[in-house]
């Protein structure tokens, strides 16, 4: 198995026949996504990369059948409109890509994808890829770099790093160690789906044995993946790197989401608290696999 994506979710690309929303159309095809068509308002009828191009998700809907993800390569500003009409129309899951999102416009979308059931990965994220059976974004760059850099395995890897997410898998990779699933939650103060929640995903999922988590000063994601394994809600072993070292209070780290503000959000209180409920954090970013690789073998699983 695998979280969020795989060989059967029908993908379409709101905003494919941007330049963004073109190169990356044709990574997830060629990456072997099923990805159906795309939508951008005004420009229906066209074709890109082969697929279809619709108007409004719900004329793509009415001509495809029913589409699972939607991959949004749209300005910031309509970023709102874009998502709320492919969650009326019945998408389930939106990869929501662009940065800069305004904060009141993602709580808008946060508050309709509750009340429709529905999720969504970012902003601010690379997307999401499972190796061997399909990419949500633009992970890898290109197909054939996704192929090469990243295989399938026992490991669930999540990150608020997108750079981050794919370093980890690739030197996870050169140790012989494959992924069962990449997930860049998104670098904003608020994302759709944070650490924990990605984390709890991974716990469900059989093939997953074990989770490596790149986390980072800001925001209490990795205190409540704490929370989860005190708990007992996450059993799986947690292999977690938590960067920022350097980060002085109102130091902001790369990424909206990640400053400390009024003593919290600090890389010392998130590595205490993991360490403390057992996770095995390590030190060195370059660490990751050979502790990831001994956890593996305790558990009989490489």
């Amino acid at each position: 198995m695998a979280i969020l994506i795989d060989e059967t979710k029908r993908v379409i690309v709101q905003g494919i026949t941007g330049r963004e929303g073109q190169a990356r159309a044709k990574l997830m095809k060629e990456y072997g996504t099923n990805i159906v068509g795309g939508v951008t308002p005004g420009r229906g009828r066209q074709e890109v990369e082969g697929l279809p191009v619709f108007d409004t998700v719900e004329e793509a809907w009415e001509t495809l059948g029913p589409i699972d993800v939607s991959v949004l390569f749209i300005p910031a500003p309509l970023v709102r409109s874009a998502a709320l009409e492919a969650m009326d129309a019945g998408v389930q899951l939106l990869v929501i890509v662009p940065d800069r999102v305004p904060i009141y416009d993602v709580l808008e979308i946060a508050k309709a994808a509750k009340n429709a059931g529905a999720r969504f990965v970012g902003p601010n994220t690379l997307g999401v890829l499972s190796p061997s059976r399909g990419v949500l974004g633009m992970i890898g760059g290109r197909a054939m770099s996704a192929r090469s850099w990243f295989f399938p395995g026992p490991v669930g890897v999540c990150s608020r790093s997108g750079g981050i997410t794919s370093s980890m898998t690739y030197y996870l990779a050169q140790e012989g160690i494959g992924a069962t699933t990449l997930v860049h939650v998104g670098g904003d103060a608020i994302v759709g789906l944070p650490l924990p929640q990605v984390v709890q995903l991974f716990q469900g999922d059989p093939e997953t044995k074990a989770i490596v988590m790149f986390g980072e000063i800001g925001t209490s994601q990795e205190e409540q993946v704490a929370d989860l394994i005190e708990q007992g809600q996450v059993t799986k072993p947690v292999i977690a790197y938590i960067g920022g070292k350097g980060a002085k209070q109102g130091t902001r780290f790369s990424h909206a989401g990640a400053i400390i503000e009024g003593g919290r959000g600090t890389r010392e209180g998130k590595v205490a608290r993991l360490e403390e409920v057992g996770a095995h954090v390590v030190e060195n970013f370059g660490d990751i696999p050979s502790v990831t690789k001994q956890v593996l073998r305790e558990m009989n699983v490489l």
